[in-house]
């Protein structure tokens, strides 16, 4: 892929962000979603690539939203997967709470899983306890790994958990093994990626969700040198075929970052629509809107904060009439 696609798909989260956000605390997350979806297509046709929707939301019928197989780019440039959430947390705008994101990944041609949309267990960490965590292992042994890597007590490792009631017996378990737990209703994108960085205060993303959000918490992590495994979680016989279709026919089968991100090199890219642990929020006064991004590439490991400052009367279509 080309160096410049990285800054280039930036302009893509910043405007899905600044649409969406405008509808933060205002309750209705298919409108906040729909902003954010129809801003991210009308930039992704400015864009040098060649790119066809992987992970998306939904099939073609179900549109304005950006449909598995839709194409993207103008047509020109390299051949990319791209795997899409416009809004990563459309409850978290609606109702005005944290760690709402506007967030892409692209990778080479056949190189991102199909992850059909149906439940996936879950354990992702940073740099520092790669190799050293075990979906498979007990909750237990898994929090040990992370504290003898980073060098802290268990006591001071903290989990990040969606607050779900299927989560109860795991959040028992965790607290039983004496670790600090954050709990989110929404956004483990945003936790996935928060473990990689120490600022955030996430050592590890455990429990089930979404299998598209996580291939794109795979492709952020890639790019972090983290670690990312998930299993499918199949609940009724037509997930099972789905799975199969995939070529999974254990569904027990341990997906790890090369099943789901495969080849050499991967862009993730991701705005802020509100505020939480890594990024800011949009912010507007008057005219002129505010964003925090973050991009980076897997093959040269870069990794770019970008703040920009937008005029919005010069962006018409990010203006809620």
């Amino acid at each position: 892929m080309e160096r410049s696609l990285s800054m280039e798909l930036v302009r893509v989260t910043e405007a899905a962000a600044l649409a969406s956000a405008r509808w933060m605390g205002k309750g209705k997350k298919e409108e906040a979603d729909q902003a954010a979806t129809e801003a991210m297509r009308d930039v992704f046709d400015t864009i040098p690539m060649k790119g066809t929707v992987v992970i998306g939301e939904g099939e073609m019928d179900e549109a304005p939203m950006l449909y598995i197989g839709e194409k993207l780019g103008n047509g020109f440039g390299p051949r990319v997967d791209v795997a899409v959430d416009p809004l990563e947390g459309t409850n978290i705008v609606a109702n005005g709470e944290w760690n709402g994101l506007a967030v892409l990944g692209v990778a080479d041609k056949g190189c991102l899983l199909h992850a059909p949309d149906m439940y996936m267990d879950k354990i992702a960490v940073g740099p520092e306890t790669v190799g050293k965590v075990d979906i498979n292992a007990s909750v237990a042994d898994n929090l040990a790994a992370v504290a003898k890597a980073k060098q802290k007590d268990v006591e001071d490792v903290v989990v990040a958990i969606l607050r779900r009631e299927r989560h109860a017996h795991l959040i028992e378990e965790v607290r039983a093994a004496g670790a600090r737990i954050k709990l989110m209703g929404d956004g483990d994108v945003a936790a996935a990626i928060n473990t990689a960085f120490e600022d955030t205060g996430v050592d590890m993303l455990l429990g089930s969700g979404g299998a598209p959000e996580g291939v794109l918490a795979a492709i952020g992590l890639k790019c972090l040198g983290g670690e990312f495994q998930g299993k499918l979680l199949p609940q009724n016989e037509d997930e099972r075929k789905r799975c199969l279709e995939m070529g999974i026919n254990d569904i027990n089968k341990v997906l790890f970052m090369d099943d789901l991100v495969g080849g050499d090199d991967a862009i993730f890219a991701a705005t802020g629509v509100t505020d939480g642990e890594l990024l800011k929020g949009v912010q507007y006064k008057g005219a002129k809107g505010t964003t925090q991004s973050l991009v980076m590439r897997a093959k040269s490991g870069t990794v770019r904060f970008v703040d920009g400052k937008h005029l919005l009367t010069k962006k018409p279509d990010l203006v809620i009439r």
